[in-house]
């Protein structure tokens, strides 16, 4: 489905599937700054208060966290998102008037 880390290829490879009618812009990006960010910055609030932690050490495990996780989700949330699209045969809308 992709040729490079999140370019999708044009056409399927087993069925022929057309992929460049298929869009998902900036949506892939924007659940998973919402997950890794929720994850990341409430996991560190817990920590901050439970255990009191110097500030130097929350943003040496936090930073590498949410770009860790920032990174290994956004494939498959495209993936996610193009299947949705196929699932619900949305795509570019033409007006041939």
């Amino acid at each position: 489905m992709f040729s490079g880390f999140l370019k999708v290829v044009e056409r399927c490879a087993v069925c022929g599937f057309d992929f460049t009618r298929l869009n998902t812009g900036d949506g892939a990006a924007i659940f998973v700054m919402q997950i890794a960010g929720g994850l990341v910055v409430f996991g560190a609030l817990f920590v901050q208060i439970a255990y009191d932690p110097p500030v130097w050490a929350m943003l040496v495990v936090a930073l590498p966290l949410v770009v860790g996780l920032s990174l290994g989700l956004m494939r498959p949330g495209k993936g996610v998102m193009i299947a949705l699209q196929m699932r619900h045969r949305a795509g570019q809308t033409r007006n041939n008037d």
